[in-house]
């Protein structure tokens, strides 16, 4: 059965108001991912911190080892 151009009109409406609430639910998942994206990034900036400071750390047990006279793992 044929729609009638008020129906049709109807249904077009209704998918254009589609059409912008998935482009406004996109924005809002880009938005959250490029926070994640910022937090991740500075999460992996404290851990190449703290990498850092455990390699020193194990450098000076070593030091350490063989000032007693044993052997370093490392």
């Amino acid at each position: 059965m044929p729609k009638t151009p008020a129906e049709l009109e109807r249904k077009v409406d209704q998918l254009d108001n589609d059409v912008h609430e998935i482009y406004s639910m996109l924005t809002a998942v880009t938005e959250h991912q490029l926070a994640h994206d910022a937090r991740f990034d500075s999460i992996d900036g404290r851990l190449d911190g703290h990498n850092t400071r455990l390699d020193s750390i194990g450098e000076k047990l070593d030091t350490v080892i063989t000032m007693l006279g044993g052997e370093p793992r490392g």
